[in-house]
């Protein structure tokens, strides 16, 4: 690790970048001083074709001079701008700083666009046509590539246009959820379960809450055992927004269905994060995208 935290690598590659561009200066110097062993008609006796002779001319001078000028303008930028290792130039300039100072000027000339929904509330702006057409590129631009451009999601990635929320959802929560992210995550429940049997047992009874085709007699054996999995999502298995466990009676299924995919959560446990949306959009962006986001569910389009 000592190698990847000490300043070597920075002084090679400073040293090898000054030593070429060295050497290119010295490469032309010498083909200038240098003479060819040539004939008294000034050609170099190789002759090509019968007739085509190779002449010792010098080079042009303007291609000598465009020469030095490259080597003049690489010094000049390897001091203006990063180049020689850890050094950052005299600019300090950094795509990281050009990338946020992009963000930062399109962030302020939108603004005054966004500043018209500062008074309205989320409820408000899902009605509103403009503020819809502007949530919905944002949706398009920021959630599309997991949730879907129709937002009814997939395996893993919520349908946003349901009624079903893991995390409640209110304008305020959804909004929460944009700016902050989740980490859903189902813990390997297979020890406090039991045997493999009573995994199956369970995952039975927990088909047989939402009334999904299941085996009567595995489910009234995993009753009991279900009690394991009752400190999240509830007795009555209808889950805890608090805690972002999933409602098991409403027949939604996040990461798929059927007894086999049941046993392997409860055996494997499952880690679903929603990445954090905060420093990516402005707190305004993420106001009018999270309205867009509630309309979605709530009977709100756009007039």
């Amino acid at each position: 690790m000592s190698d990847f935290t000490s300043n070597f690598w920075s002084i090679y590659v400073s040293g090898f970048t000054l030593v070429g561009i060295v050497a290119c200066l010295l490469l032309l110097w010498f083909s200038g001083k240098a003479k060819a062993l040539t004939a008294h008609d000034n050609t170099t006796g190789h002759v090509w074709d019968g007739d085509l002779r190779e002449m010792n001319n010098p080079l042009p001078r303007w291609w000598v001079w465009l020469f030095v000028i490259t080597i003049v303008f690489s010094f000049a930028y390897l001091a203006i701008y990063p180049g020689l290792g850890s050094f950052g130039g005299k600019l300090a300039w950094s795509q990281v700083g050009q990338y946020q100072a992009e963000i930062d000027k399109g962030n302020k000339e939108v603004a005054p666009l966004y500043a018209k929904f500062a008074a309205m509330t989320p409820e408000e702006m899902s009605r509103d046509p403009q503020a819809h057409a502007i949530g919905e590129r944002l949706f398009m631009n920021n959630c599309s590539q997991c949730h879907g451009s129709d937002a009814h999601g997939g395996k893993g990635f919520p349908n946003l246009a349901d009624a079903d929320w893991l995390h409640g959802g209110t304008p305020d929560k959804i909004i929460e959820t944009i700016a902050q992210g989740r980490m859903g995550q189902m813990p390997v429940m297979a020890a406090a379960v039991g045997t493999s049997d009573d995994v199956k047992n369970v995952a039975n009874y927990v088909l047989s809450l939402s009334g999904s085709a299941h085996d009567s007699v595995r489910a009234a054996l995993g009753k009991s055992k279900f009690a394991a999995c009752a400190a999240c999502h509830g007795a009555d298995g209808k889950g805890n927004q608090a805690l972002g466990a999933p409602n098991l009676t409403d027949d939604i299924w996040l990461h798929g269905y059927g007894e086999a995919v049941i046993m392997a959560m409860v055996n494997n446990g499952k880690v679903n994060p929603m990445p954090a949306q905060g420093e990516k959009l402005t707190q305004a962006q993420i106001k009018v995208l999270g309205s867009y986001v509630w309309g979605l569910s709530n009977n709100a389009p756009a007039k």
